[in-house]
């Protein structure tokens, strides 16, 4: 690995919350952010709820966000791969915008070695013990046959459903305190996972709460935070994974 080129991952910007106002300084700030990274980038992981609501109509698509993803077409079309993870609020991203702006899109978790260190990333809702009913609504979200009905729905009508569970979603589950390293589910789904695959780093978006610790004596668990209010990524320079905040000059 090119000791000049970096690995960044990002998660949980939520553009669209909690109204256009406040969701464009947030915007600009992250197109910031992508802005001063994208020269030393090797590439980049978006891992979840960048929008916090996405849906794709056959001619339709949320209006906003014109800056991230005219920086977005700007990053991948210089030949820096950026891979996009679909969360649990911006899950129903299908091809427009892997075709319009060249990221690579994630539906599922992936595993990633660079410069010989294992990485498993996620956005990481529905993982672990915990949480039944959102579990179930997921398999209904993630079922064709629910997203054909969701369409027929009008623009306005969709929108506005959305932002009502989107409200639900987040506080109900992500925003919550730190519970303690055996309440926290994606820390026990980290642990029963690594019973059966052994990985130096385990990165995921979803809780907002950033964390860097060590879960065994080979793994550090990664979670990024959000950029509503923490404002974190993570940077591997090759050699090590630093949790980081960005901080506007």
């Amino acid at each position: 690995m090119d000791q000049k080129k970096k690995i960044y991952f990002a998660s949980d910007v939520h553009l669209g919350l909690p109204n256009n106002e406040e969701s464009l300084k947030r915007e600009k700030l992250f197109v910031k952010w992508l802005d001063e990274i994208k020269d030393d980038a090797k590439e980049i992981y978006l891992l979840g709820d960048i929008f916090d609501f996405w849906f794709e109509y056959k001619r339709t698509i949320p209006k906003g966000f014109s800056r991230f993803l005219g920086k977005l077409c700007e990053i991948t079309d210089s030949g820096v791969p950026v891979h996009f993870f679909t969360g649990n609020h911006d899950m129903w991203i299908f091809d427009y915008l892997p075709q319009e702006t060249g990221v690579v899109l994630h539906k599922k978790p992936i595993v990633k070695e660079f410069s010989g260190k294992k990485f498993y990333l996620a956005h990481g809702d529905g993982f672990g013990p915990g949480d039944p009913f959102y579990k179930l609504l997921k398999k209904i979200f993630a079922n064709r046959f629910f997203q054909w009905v969701f369409a027929r729905f009008h623009p306005n009508i969709g929108m506005w459903i959305a932002d009502r569970w989107s409200t639900h979603s987040r506080y109900s589950r992500e925003t919550r305190p730190f519970e303690g390293e055996d309440k926290e589910w994606l820390i026990i789904y980290s642990k029963e996972l690594l019973k059966k695959e052994q990985f130096d780093y385990m990165v995921y978006g979803h809780r907002h709460y950033p964390t860097d610790m060590v879960i065994n004596k080979n793994t550090r668990y990664i979670n990024l935070g959000d950029w509503l209010s923490h404002f974190t990524y993570a940077e591997f320079d090759g050699q090590e994974l630093y949790l980081k905040k960005f901080t506007k000059k």
